[in-house]
């Protein structure tokens, strides 16, 4: 027989082997906590405090409900020593944990007090799942898959769904586990753990789930107007003459740019963050001069650190960098064996931010690229890991998060306020930062950018509003061949309809390309500007970019809706139209703010696909045509065409009507 006691936020249940903890987190909000332990664990990781809200406790023997909001939390006593947990919307049966064994809750002792951890709950065939980040595959919906919770270059673990019954489901463990959405159950696991936790959010529509995440962890600040604008990217600008020289050119042609990126090995070491004077003799006056033509420069940074470099004893003896639990500090093997600055720990990101303020920050630069975000280690095996907050196996998925801290407290610190960081991997909360996540270094074809558009969209059911992805991929990029030239449109027509737009990739280096720099450390790829991929495409593509120009205050307003609400600016069909089952089962076109759909080309060598239009009355782009919703359309565009369509009304359809094809 179980033991129920009220705690000042629901109620704490007894049992033997377990203690579980269900409290009201929230307006339509509710955390469970589950342990084997005597005690529960107070730890929120990235979540923010409890929200002050109404609630309602019941009691009776060997039964017990915690109600906030329209979501009511019911806990039971099974006649064989375990317990069924159930949870409500509006009284409709939404979930409810599933029998396997003799545990509803698996718990396997690892170590100390820890333990391998599985909650099971009921699988519906009428529900569908949305969210879990971002991985290089074209499921949207999670039903019938399964994920591993771990980060790697390309994939991001936030482990947070939406599901078509109208909740949100958190899982509120950093460290490594499992996500299954199997026909016969769902699965939340944790390889080590000390206790169980997670919550689930209630909403009438996907956008009071969102704003429900939020408030637990956090909204996007508002996005400054100029990272609503286009940036310019390569791997990699070798020296401080040749990005000079882009932006003059982009400036001279009349092309708009917002940005230029300085990539990777830049610096004198890993572990230095400083400019090489050999290449880069006086950053300062650069970073003036691009900002005297409205260019916001932009640096990476990796968190990547070896003995060579002037801060590695500090940082060594200071317990400043990720350790191993067995062997040599060597987790990863680029121009030698390098490890990671702990930024889990605040003395490392207090020491970390020190040495970029001078290195960077005291030139004019406050916009970072934080590369290596996840972070990368060769092999995967996290559970070798120590950090500050605990070993890997328990920790590491919240390493991105700590990461965007370390920068976006210094430059608060600083009084820098419009915070813009780009970043390789997210963790929930990582949004608060202003974090601009890009989905890593994937390859250069139709696959890939396929994938991008189901990255962007589960990222946007995953709270992170502000996203992008490397326009025309990153790896094998042949910029003299057809293919790839029908590529980098369509992607670019993919990047003029996603939150940041922003051009990067490692070429092939095109025929008679000569280096510029023959004895830098990692030599550049072929040309990567507007006017690198051929006279027809430079054309299409500076058109593009004036009319992302053109679209910025319609994006910074979305991005204010984003930061006030937590609703995302590039989001699902079902987000805006959350009573039309079609729009549960569209992964390939989706709205960008609140009055424009976009349908891109996703398939090569094509120029015509569907594309469903639901209530409403709605304009194409192309040719001002006003079409009724609720039906699917045959649309085409060629090359030089893409396929949006406007809310009638809408003062956004103002900005297509200068565009010199034939347009509104």
């Amino acid at each position: 027989m179980s033991i129920i006691t009220k705690t000042d936020n629901g109620i704490i249940y007894k049992l033997k082997d377990e203690l579980v903890c269900i409290e009201a987190y929230g307006r339509d909000i509710i955390r469970v906590r589950i342990t084997r332990n005597s005690t529960l664990s107070d730890e929120k990781w990235t979540l923010l405090d409890v929200e002050d809200c109404s609630f309602e406790t019941e009691i009776t023997e060997g039964k017990a409900s915690v109600t906030s909001g329209i979501l009511r939390s019911e806990i039971c006593d099974l006649p064989w020593g375990a317990y069924m947990l159930s949870f409500y919307k509006n009284c409709s049966l939404i979930l409810r944990t599933h029998e396997e064994g003799e545990y509803t809750s698996k718990f396997e002792h690892t170590d100390g007090q820890n333990y391998r951890t599985r909650i099971i709950f009921d699988a519906r065939d009428d529900e569908h799942f949305y969210g879990l980040g971002q991985e290089q595959q074209e499921n949207f919906d999670k039903k019938y898959c399964s994920f591993d919770l771990k980060h790697w270059n390309t994939k991001s673990s936030l482990p947070f769904v939406y599901s078509s019954l109208g909740y949100g489901f958190l899982w509120n463990n950093p460290g490594i586990g499992r996500a299954e959405f199997a026909k016969n159950h769902t699965i939340w696991s944790e390889e080590s753990c000390y206790q169980a936790d997670f919550l689930v959010i209630a909403g009438k529509t996907p956008a009071e789930v969102m704003n429900g995440y939020a408030r637990v962890t956090g909204f996007a600040p508002e996005m400054p107007d100029w990272a609503a604008g286009f940036w310019q990217c390569k791997l990699r600008y070798e020296s401080q003459d040749e990005v000079l020289e882009v932006a003059r050119r982009y400036k001279a042609e009349g092309i708009p740019i917002d940005a230029i990126v300085i990539d990777f090995f830049h610096w004198t070491e890993q572990g230095n963050w400083e400019f090489d004077p050999e290449y880069w003799p006086d950053p300062k006056a650069m970073c003036d001069d691009l900002k005297a033509m409205g260019i916001e420069p932009v640096v990476s940074i990796w968190p990547t650190i070896n003995p060579d470099s002037r801060n590695w004893e500090m940082m060594k003896d200071g317990n400043m960098l990720v350790r191993t639990e067995n062997g040599q500090f060597g987790i990863f093997d680029f121009h030698g064996q390098q490890t990671y600055v702990d930024v889990t720990s605040p003395e490392a990101r207090e020491y970390m931010w020190q040495q970029v303020k001078k290195g960077y920050f005291d030139l004019g630069i406050k916009t970072f690229w934080l590369d290596q975000a996840e972070p990368e280690v060769h092999p995967q095996q996290f559970g070798n890991l120590k950090f500050h907050i605990g070993n890997g196996t328990q920790t590491a998925l919240a390493y991105p998060y700590y990461y965007a801290k370390t920068f976006y407290d210094g430059l608060k610190n600083e009084g820098i306020n419009d915070i813009v960081l780009l970043t390789r991997c997210a963790y929930p909360g990582s949004q608060k930062y202003g974090t601009i996540v890009w989905n890593g270094d994937i390859p250069s074809n139709f696959d890939a950018l396929r994938q991008s558009v189901v990255s962007g969209l589960s990222m946007s059911m995953s709270g992170i509003p502000w996203w992008n992805s490397d326009i025309g991929g990153f790896f094998g990029g042949d910029i003299e061949s057809d293919w790839f030239r029908e590529l980098i449109v369509r992607w670019f027509q993919f990047g003029l309809f996603c939150p940041v737009m922003r051009l990067h990739g490692t070429r092939n280096r095109q025929s008679g390309y000569k280096l510029r720099h023959p004895n830098v450390k990692e030599p550049s790829g072929g040309d990567n500007e507007l006017w690198s991929f051929g006279k027809r495409n430079y054309e299409i593509l500076t058109e593009l970019v004036k009319l992302r120009e053109r679209l910025k205050p319609y994006i910074t307003e979305c991005a204010r809706c984003s930061s006030k609400t937590g609703e995302p600016i590039m989001r699902p069909m079902f987000f805006d139209f959350p009573d039309d089952d079609i729009c549960y089962s569209l992964k390939d076109q989706y709205m960008f703010g609140r009055d424009i759909l976009f349908a891109p080309i996703l398939v090569q060598n094509s120029t015509e696909r569907q594309v469903y239009l639901p209530e409403g009355e709605w304009i194409r782009t192309t040719d001002g045509q006003l079409y009724s919703g609720d039906r699917w359309l045959t649309c085409h565009a060629e090359i030089d065409e893409f396929i949006a369509f406007v809310r009638n009304g809408a003062e956004v359809s103002e900005c297509f009507k200068k565009m010199k094809r034939k347009i509104l």
